[in-house]
């Protein structure tokens, strides 16, 4: 049996695109979320299991902004104890307990390694001792020090002569992207109706002064569909785009939001064999990472500010500098160079404008969410961290059945669990091992229990793309490539020849002629070569400056 003709709790098939505009012309909503990002999944599960009828919206795909350029932690922000956010450090700490027991595939236990002199450590102790107590943390889960000699035994790619001293603490890592798509197919599987590749053009107004309806239209190479979606509210949760939409209820309001790019890079394991994650300090003090992910490690992050919410935002190669250089402070051997790069990406992440006049620089900024009420009623909603993503659509939604005066006033998103992780993992990896070996363990991770469905069907590239097309309302290639199956920045050749298998794949479940096969894979070609230009600009095995 296949993906195609498999019964898959919480199915996603848009292929039937005329359909799937009808369905959302013909129907009135309690409420209707525009934006597929980690935000507006979450609020629409939430609205969906306390049984609001909610309709949710995406110009792209899910998670195709900011939802899938994440640094993949779900961690507490310990440096935001610094800044007095005790609130923010205690929601975040909480859920991750949250999320490990709602999505076990999804968080991945992995020891978060800081090295640095004994002071900076004993700082560093300071917090996470605050940080564990606030958020309940496991005793068997807490932080120990290292010596000099301890530190090298976790990580012995580091460099011996510049620490005398670390730390040693668990956090999570997760698919951000996977995780944004879990909770949509949790939103359908609540009676959610969702509709991807369609961008809000208007928003309606009724004779009282409120939103009544959003207008969408298609936004597929050649599609000319339309509809207007019927409701009672509007949430406009469309992450960096929050600002755009908030024009469409009310061009003349001030600008909200203020865009901050992160980048990473991806270098090749064998090249930075970090065994976890290793935490270190950038030229500005701030904390940057080297994270192991199977045949790769990445590094990250930026923190710079960014003028436009653009899809694909620049790298500039002081960004790709920057983490090279925080490397070659940090671990032995010949500094990271361009020639070591398979592949970059980069987001911008929406956090709240600060006051008129502040020099606030972008790691200062509040990682705290924040919603307004538009003159029509739209309710916009920026900011926010994607570890607490769950406790702020609680919020918006509490708000949003109090509105409406309907609607369950309990959440249970903190206890069901999200599609895919009703799963033992290390169990059904093993039961997958027989037959997919070491693949197991990435299927499952990416899928949970929806890993036997795929193994079923071969457990290959092309059984990845059948399930993402079938199931999760995959449209494109780069859906496909970059958010179903993490095949883009995971692997040691993005656009190798399993590109071209998920191409040929999708083109006989799509109906894409020879062209319009053609024009996905160079698609893709051109987002990875778009964001490796960066490197020209760099000199070869360049030194770090003296710190």
């Amino acid at each position: 049996m296949t993906s195609s003709t498999r019964t898959v709790p919480g199915s996603l098939d848009l292929r039937d695109r005329s359909r799937a505009f009808a369905d959302l012309d013909r129907e009135t909503f309690d409420v209707v979320v525009i934006g597929g990002g980690i935000t507006g999944a979450g609020i629409a599960r939430d609205a969906a299991l306390r049984g609001l009828r909610v309709a949710l919206v995406e110009a792209r795909d899910i998670a195709s902004g900011t939802s899938s350029r994440s640094s993949k932690m779900i961690h507490g922000g310990l440096r935001y104890l610094a800044q007095g956010d005790v609130g923010l450090v205690r929601e975040a700490a909480s859920e991750r307990q949250v999320l490990r027991r709602i999505a076990p595939h999804l968080t991945r236990l992995s020891p978060f390694v800081m090295p640095g002199s004994r002071s900076m450590i004993a700082k560093v102790r300071a917090g996470l001792v605050a940080f564990e107590r606030l958020g309940k943390v496991p005793r068997d889960e807490r932080h120990r020090t290292l010596d000099a000699t301890e530190l090298l035994e976790l990580e012995p790619t580091l460099a011996a002569d510049r620490f005398s001293s670390g730390v040693v603490y668990p956090e999570f890592l997760t698919n951000d992207a996977r995780l944004t798509v879990a909770n949509i197919r949790s939103a359908v599987a609540s009676g959610a109706t969702v509709l991807t590749h369609a961008a809000a053009t208007r928003i309606t107004v009724g004779g009282n002064g409120r939103a009544d309806g959003v207008e969408v239209a298609g936004t597929l190479p050649g599609e000319q569909l339309t509809a207007r979606a019927r409701t009672r509210l509007v949430v406009n949760a469309a992450g960096p785009w929050v600002d755009a939409v908030r024009a469409l209820e009310a061009p003349d309001e001030p600008a909200r939001l203020a865009l901050t790019k992160g980048i990473h890079v991806v270098v090749p394991h064998r090249r930075l064999p970090v065994r976890d994650t290793v935490i270190t300090l950038g030229p500005d003090k701030r904390p940057v990472f080297a994270v192991a992910a199977g045949p790769v490690t990445y590094l990250g992050t930026t923190d710079t500010f960014y003028t436009e919410p653009d899809e694909w935002p620049r790298i500039d190669a002081s960004d790709v500098q920057y983490l090279f250089d925080a490397m070659a402070r940090t671990f032995n051997g010949p500094p990271i160079s361009p020639d070591d790069v398979v592949s970059l990406w980069s987001g911008v992440r929406p956090l709240i404008a600060p006051s008129e006049g502040s020099d606030a620089a972008p790691s200062e900024l509040s990682r705290r969410d924040e919603t307004w009420v538009g003159p029509a009623g739209v309710v916009s909603v920026a900011g926010g961290k994607l570890t607490a993503y769950r406790t702020m659509a609680e919020r918006i939604v509490d708000d949003l059945v109090s509105d409406l005066g309907t609607g369950s006033l309990r959440c249970r998103t903190a206890d069901v669990p999200l599609i895919g992780g009703d799963t033992d993992v290390g169990g059904l990896t093993e039961d997958l091992g027989g037959s997919l070996g070491e693949d197991a363990a990435r299927l499952v991770q990416l899928w949970g229990s929806d890993a036997s469905s795929i193994a079923d069907d071969g457990g290959d590239v092309a059984a990845e793309v059948r399930f993402a097309v079938c199931h999760e309302g995959a449209l494109r290639l780069e859906d496909v490539w970059i958010r179903r199956t993490a095949r883009s920045w995971f692997t040691l050749e993005p656009v190798g020849t399993d590109l071209d298998v998920a191409a040929a794949t999708m083109a006989g479940l799509l109906g894409w002629t020879p062209e319009r096969q053609a024009a996905e894979v160079a698609a893709c070609h051109t987002i990875h070569h778009d964001a490796r230009r960066c490197l020209d600009e760099l000199p070869e095995g360049a030194p770090a400056p003296v710190a």
